[in-house]
């Protein structure tokens, strides 16, 4: 079954999300597993490559291994304090643009970062988990009230499967875009550049992670929430297609 999934995702626009003067919109994204958080193989590190190249000013993108959350934490808080007093203000607080992404175990600390945010009195525009799987003692099925749109993607098949539907803790605050599962017993995905014994043991969830179907439909709904991009686009970003 296929979905026009572009009709959900809304168009970019610059003023839509525009961030406050000398507040960047913070992009944060999290790899699976063991990875380097530079590991170029990756494609949370090829989207946040283009995203730098786009947006060389006005957007903050950052990604760091699953185990350094709190890293990213810290670094959040530090961006947002724009007047150095080691202390956010309710409007630095406030008027934040922060959106997290991730795959495998780095989905799962997307979901956890952005429940800590919460904690802080910090909102989150938008969390994208990509086959999340669930961290001990965190919970990537509900997500907090501070996220006002999450979006998941999944696999079912194999020995990894990601989480197959995300619920919103509090529904009048945060908006489920969807669930959105995709079938790689059907359609198949090279990846040649990954590790021979993640494409034999975890074939799927090696899959998801380098579908380009998978990572244009991310980085469009990313780009929908970021303001005009000031540098050379890297790629056109058409409303895509969905398979379910």
């Amino acid at each position: 079954m296929l979905l026009a999934f572009g009709a959900m995702i809304p168009t970019p626009s610059a003023s839509a999300d525009e961030p406050p003067a000398g507040r960047p919109v913070i992009v944060i994204g999290f790899v699976g597993g063991f990875v380097k958080h530079d590991n170029a193989v990756h494609s949370e590190v090829q989207l946040a490559t283009r995203l730098r190249q786009d947006y060389p000013f006005g957007v903050h993108v950052e990604v760091f291994e699953n185990q350094r959350r709190e890293k990213a934490h810290q670094q959040i808080l530090r961006l947002l304090d724009i007047h150095n007093t080691g202390s956010l203000s309710a409007q630095e607080k406030q008027q934040a643009r922060i959106i997290i992404y991730g795959h495998s175990w780095g989905a799962s600390e997307t979901v956890t970062l952005a429940r800590e945010l919460e904690k802080d009195g910090i909102p989150v525009l938008l969390t994208i988990q990509v086959d999340s799987i669930t961290k001990r003692e965190q919970n990537d099925l509900l997500i907090p009230a501070n996220v006002r749109e999450a979006a998941n993607f999944y696999q079912s098949n194999g020995l990894l499967r990601g989480r197959p539907e995300i619920l919103a803790a509090d529904a009048t605050h945060t908006q489920i875009i969807g669930n959105f599962r995709f079938d790689y017993k059907a359609h198949p995905v090279s990846c040649p550049n990954y590790p021979w014994f993640g494409r034999l043991f975890m074939k799927s969830h090696i899959e998801i992670e380098c579908d380009p179907n998978v990572w244009n439909q991310v980085e469009s709904l990313i780009r929908s929430k970021l303001p005009s991009p000031t540098g050379t686009a890297s790629a056109e970003t058409s409303s895509p297609v969905l398979g379910i």
